[in-house]
């Protein structure tokens, strides 16, 4: 099969496709795909056939797989001057579900075909066979000059069910979006992992400030339409619009989902064997809450044991899992860079009604998967034929507090002495600008116990000093509530923590689950 890349000048377009790849003169919004989720919805789901692909792509090892990479040189869009360029994952290996890609203008779409003219195959891929005619992609990613303004990084990549991540000026892949989530939890149930079968990529104008596109999603329970707008910078800034349409209940919804890794961190007290001071692409969870209280809750994974955490609300303003020590020295990891990692804050812009941000924290012994996930749950549970539509933005950020906390969280620790087993000291270190009285007397500290084995505590020695770098540093102890008692057989606490001064919050509230 020749290796040759011939492109065609369109008289209306520019720049396109050979390989059969032809303008049609039809336009493209986000109405059409809505349109054509809807009629997936109403017939029965149609799983993506898995074993279409060649036998020759099937059998591809991670290795090999990685030495198929896109050549550069035929990115789409990459012989104009445009803002954005886009490329193409092979499909094979893992990724065996065809993807559609469209290229699409304000009145013209094409189809891109996949093609052995976009790869170049390394040595580990002896002898590969033939591409199939209409086999579709793994995924795309997209590049923009993020960093420097002759070099087009990469800035999104969507590849595998509906799952994306993206980069901001400096940062390091970490978290993972998707676009929603099935079951994710939910006993008794298997989770199910809907997929973007189909993008329309828009054709960016010169000097376009954002890259648009559309995707449509499909899966045994949930059909939808996408759409995405995506701002590069120091923050890349992401809209999102969704509308789902229903086909059967399911036992949990989850809308804006994301997934990251947290193995061990300053909090934890299952130890590793380990180099490294923390490892985690994320450490803690922030809520913005329509009542105004804002909520950091660390991420743990010292029980062994899957965690559910649940936070009710009638209004949400925002969450996201953030990465806040941007210290190297917490890592010591030039390889991972986790310190560079990026944190993931969404923004809902539109009404979601009410419901919860659900945290689930799931056992590991390594850094090699994701295993902690975050999520908005509805109240109300779809019904079949439900139309939804959510809209937020995604703040792709190294913001230490995208929540706009004045006083946060930055560290948790906590321990006991040999001396005394029975007594678990707890710390919680802020800062912020307002946490210290004009004539340098510290804030009031609320520390509660909450869940049910509050009454099985009791805590004592609530203290506030200074640290270095202007944290305030908050300690207190945890004993059993019964002289001679057991902290092993309290079981789980719910702890709360803020400083406040005269009446007023100073800070968001930590929240923490610890098992003494």
């Amino acid at each position: 099969m020749s290796k040759c890349f011939v492109t065609l000048t369109s008289v209306f377009l520019g720049l396109g496709f050979a390989h059969g790849q032809d303008w049609a003169r039809e336009g493209v919004d986000f109405g059409m795909i809505e349109s054509r989720a809807r009629d997936l919805a109403n017939r029965e789901y149609v799983a993506p056939d898995k074993e279409s692909l060649p036998e020759w792509m099937k059998a591809l090892t991670y290795d090999q797989y990685r030495d198929i990479r896109f050549d550069p040189q035929k990115a789409l869009w990459g012989g104009e001057k445009l803002p954005f360029r886009a490329m193409f994952f092979h499909p094979g290996y893992l990724f065996r579900e065809p993807v559609g890609i469209n290229e699409f203008t304000d009145t013209h779409r094409q189809r891109v075909r996949l093609s052995e003219a976009f790869f170049n195959y390394g040595p580990l891929i002896k002898n590969h066979g033939e591409l199939p005619a209409d086999g579709g992609f793994a995924g795309f990613r997209l590049h923009a000059p993020l960093n420097d303004p002759n070099v087009f990084d990469e800035l999104v990549v969507f590849q595998g069910a509906s799952y994306w991540r993206a980069l901001g000026k400096g940062q390091k892949y970490g978290i993972s979006a998707r676009g929603i989530a099935v079951d994710t939890g939910a006993e008794g149930v298997t989770e199910e992992f809907p997929m973007f079968r189909e993008f329309w990529l828009k054709k960016p104008q010169e000097g376009a400030d954002r890259a648009v596109m559309f995707a449509l999603l499909d899966g045994p329970s949930y059909s939808g339409a996408y759409e995405f707008s995506i701002i590069p910078g120091e923050d890349t800034i992401m809209s999102v619009r969704a509308v789902l349409f229903t086909r059967k209940e399911v036992k949990r919804l989850g809308i804006a989902p994301m997934s990251s890794m947290f193995w061990f961190g300053e909090n934890s007290r299952r130890r590793f064997d380990d180099f490294r001071p923390e490892v985690h692409d994320s450490d803690g969870l922030a809520i913005r809450m329509g009542t105004g209280e804002r909520i950091w809750r660390p991420i743990c994974n010292d029980t062994g044991n899957l965690q559910f955490s649940f936070f009710n609300m009638a209004k949400c303003d925002g969450f996201g899992l953030l990465q806040r020590d941007r210290r190297f020295a917490a890592y010591e990891d030039g390889e991972a860079a986790y310190d560079l990692r990026p944190s993931l804050w969404i923004e809902p812009t539109s009404d979601w009604g009410a419901g919860s941000v659900m945290l689930m924290e799931i056992p590991t012994g390594n850094e090699l998967a994701d295993n902690t996930v975050a999520m908005w749950v509805p109240e109300r549970s779809p019904k079949p034929g439900d139309r939804l539509e959510f809209q937020y933005r995604q703040h792709w950020t190294m913001e230490t507090d995208p929540s706009e906390a004045d006083g946060h969280v930055v560290a948790t620790r906590t321990g006991t002495h040999e001396w005394q087993p029975e007594q678990r000291t707890m710390i919680v270190e802020f800062e912020g600008t307002n946490l210290t009285g004009k004539d340098g007397a510290m804030p009031e500290a609320l520390v509660e116990a909450g869940g049910d084995a509050a009454g099985k505590v009791r805590i004592q020695g609530i203290a506030v000093q200074p640290i270095s770098d202007g944290r305030l540093r908050l300690g207190f102890q945890i004993l059993p509530a019964e002289e001679g008692g057991k902290l092993a057989d309290v079981g789980a606490v719910e702890l709360r923590a803020a400083l406040k001064r005269d009446g007023d919050f100073l800070t968001e509230t930590w929240v923490y689950r610890i098992n003494p």
